[in-house]
């Protein structure tokens, strides 16, 4: 008996490109436009939690025969979230928060089959060096904070800006995967 298909809701190359390390090719890229608001409230990790969860929900409502897996990553410096940035001046103001401090990264991971729904946060601990004015302003101009979660992208050149990570590389890029591939397994989807 073949195993249903595979569809990844989201359209984020690097969460492709991670699949694609471990062996995985969704059969199907189907992105789930959802308000990413957090709640009056609401923690990181509940809000990485709710959101993945929420993207796998909706993309099987219309994919019901499929296994859907989505993940949704949250930046936080103490109770502060830092969503990507939407200008400039955001990322900016991002990356002078980050610059010689801890932060950490929540992601989830959702996973979603014949209605059942099994999901998962990872918490990855990351320092930044101190960055410097001009650092900074290099980094923004060269537009690399685009479409990131915190302003930064690890598997960029902001990882000559990290001294330490604690916790999961895969996650703080948007997908980690020890844990969707034991959640798919935990489905009894091909892995």
């Amino acid at each position: 008996m073949a195993s249903p298909d595979l569809v990844l809701a989201s359209a984020s190359p690097r969460r492709i490109e991670l699949l694609a390390q471990v062996g995985i090719t969704p059969d199907h890229i189907d992105p789930a436009d959802i308000d990413e608001t957090p709640l009056k409230g609401e923690t990181p990790p509940r809000l990485a939690a709710r959101l993945a969860i929420t993207k796998a929900q909706v993309v099987a409502a219309r994919r019901p025969e499929a296994v859907v897996v989505a993940a949704d990553t949250v930046v936080a410096v103490g109770r502060r979230f830092l969503e990507k940035a939407a200008d400039e001046a955001e990322a900016t103001r991002f990356l002078k928060l980050l610059s010689g401090r801890n932060h950490r990264v929540f992601t989830g991971v959702a996973v979603v089959r014949d209605g059942q729904v099994s999901s998962r946060v990872n918490e990855t601990r990351v320092t930044f060096k101190p960055l410097s004015q001009a650092e900074i302003a290099a980094y923004v101009a060269g537009g690399d904070w685009r479409g990131k979660a915190g302003g930064y992208g690890i598997q960029g050149p902001a990882g000559a800006f990290i001294q330490r990570i604690v916790g999961s590389h895969s996650s703080v890029m948007g997908l980690p995967l020890y844990e969707a591939v034991q959640l798919l397994r935990g489905v009894g989807w091909r892995t």
